[in-house]
């Protein structure tokens, strides 16, 4: 985060934009104080940490991290009050991409790349948890296992610095790939850069008020098309394409996803006749869980498209939702029992299809779990905004894009929303679960019961 403070600093002084850069220079300076303090109590520190202990520091990062973004919102020209400058910068960290600004084009360009970093630096710090904390067996919910990953088991302590200088250059090198694939395409230097970083992190940050107004040509949106695949597909695809093709062969998830995307792309394309390439997009982009979109579409196929959100990427990736291999778990187990109903001492095969994965009961019981907890989550998110300004159709599908991190838009049938104008407490409802969304709200019941209940 220092780094990007420093970018933003040098930017400020090459285009002789100073309006906001004792902001930026405090935030560095604060950022690398706090590293630093950070890294000292850390290499004191001899022991392990504990599966519960990485979970406080997800939520740590979290919201600690939030609060040095929100500061070149809070001191800029914008009359911010703090909670929504904290929104801004919460919703940037979980690649949500809710915004409390009405007009992008009124902000100062500085201001604009310090959104996009956000989305960024999110993706990467969540790129890191799951490699790093949910993998582990205690806190496996996220089925790891059952996707591509490159670092296989690891001991946070001894191998955090590591496996997060190798994934950092992989993030890099794919947001420089997608960066090169927007200019190429004749997209400004400005708005590939910042497209860029919110494409990778599957946010919803833009910096014009509409994707309309960067996307103009079919070579651009099959550009943006690919960047999108990059980003909810497994993340080290690219990298085993380029340099471990004998890896290939384990990518079954992300072989299962493109499969469901053309599939959904071809029915709504023949069902709806719309422009194949903004379908493609839209489709993409919900279930990338990003929420940028391309043009309108009808009331039916806004609905179709909020769905799709809950469907999420590869377990191992930027994006959020319920993520397909547990709805794929789920629907495997049903049709399971019902087979067995209908024959009773049939052998049904556990694994994943053509894949050597095996299901087994722990895996259903989390699989439902997830699922009964994210309904349980859509329930009182939904409640808490029925109190609010919002009608209960608005205040449902608000909730769906709040837990899966995906930004609003014309895409999902729901009308413009001013979350300046939304109440404190529904604010402070939005920040909470746009992070419990990101880390899912079983983490936080683990939490509980160690804080709560010792034995």
């Amino acid at each position: 985060m220092s780094f990007l403070a420093l970018l933003n600093i040098f930017y400020s002084l090459h285009f002789d934009n100073f309006s906001n850069i004792n902001s930026y220079t405090a935030t560095l300076f604060l950022s690398l104080i706090t590293g630093f303090i950070f890294f000292k109590i850390g290499k004191n520190f001899k022991d392990d940490i504990t599966a519960y202990e990485q979970i406080f520091l997800v939520l740590l990062v979290y919201f600690l991290i939030s609060f040095f973004y929100s500061i070149p919102f809070y001191f800029g020209d914008y009359n911010l009050s703090f909670i929504d400058s904290y929104f801004e910068s919460i919703s940037g960290l979980s690649g949500t991409g809710f915004s409390v600004f009405e007009n992008i084009s009124n902000l100062d360009p500085p201001l604009i790349l310090w959104r996009s970093s956000s989305q960024w630096i999110g993706g990467f710090y969540f790129l890191i948890f799951i490699i790093l904390i949910f993998s582990n067996k205690l806190i496996g919910f996220k089925f790891v296992d059952f996707s591509f990953n490159l670092e296989k088991k690891l001991n946070f302590s001894s191998n955090w610095l590591s496996v997060s200088i190798r994934t950092f250059f992989i993030y890099f090198f794919l947001t420089i790939l997608i960066f090169s694939l927007f200019s190429i395409s004749g997209i400004r230097f400005f708005n590939s850069f910042n497209l860029a970083m919110t494409v990778i992190s599957s946010g919803g940050f833009l910096p014009t008020n509409s994707l309309d107004r960067i996307i103009t040509t079919n070579l651009q949106s099959i550009f943006l098309s690919l960047s999108f695949l990059v980003s909810l597909l497994n993340f080290y695809l690219i990298y085993n394409i380029f340099f471990n093709r004998s890896d290939l062969k384990n990518h079954k998830e992300d072989s299962y996803l493109v499969i469901l995307i053309i599939i959904f792309s071809m029915v709504f394309y023949f069902i709806h006749e719309l422009d194949l390439l903004s379908v493609f997009v839209n489709i993409l982009s919900s279930i990338g869980t990003s929420g940028i979109s391309l043009g309108e579409v009808q009331g039916n196929f806004a609905l179709y498209l909020l769905i799709l959100t809950l469907l999420g990427g590869s377990v191992l990736s930027t994006t959020s939702g319920i993520k397909f291999i547990r709805i794929y778990i789920l629907i495997k187990a049903l049709f399971a029992e019902m087979y067995k109903l209908v024959k009773p001492n049939v052998i049904i095969s556990s694994n994943i299809a053509f894949s050597e994965k095996k299901i087994n009961t722990e895996n259903i019981k989390m699989s439902f779990l997830i699922f009964i907890l994210f309904f349980l989550s859509l329930f009182i998110l939904s409640s808490i905004l029925l109190v609010d300004t919002l009608n209960f159709e608005n205040s449902f599908k608000l909730s769906i894009l709040t837990l899966t991190n995906t930004a609003t838009s014309n895409i999902y049938g729901i009308e413009q929303i001013q979350f300046a104008n939304l109440f404190t407490f529904s604010k402070i409802s939005l920040i909470i679960f746009m992070v419990i969304a990101k880390v899912e709200l079983l983490t936080i019941f683990i939490l509980a019961r160690k804080l709560f209940f010792k034995d």
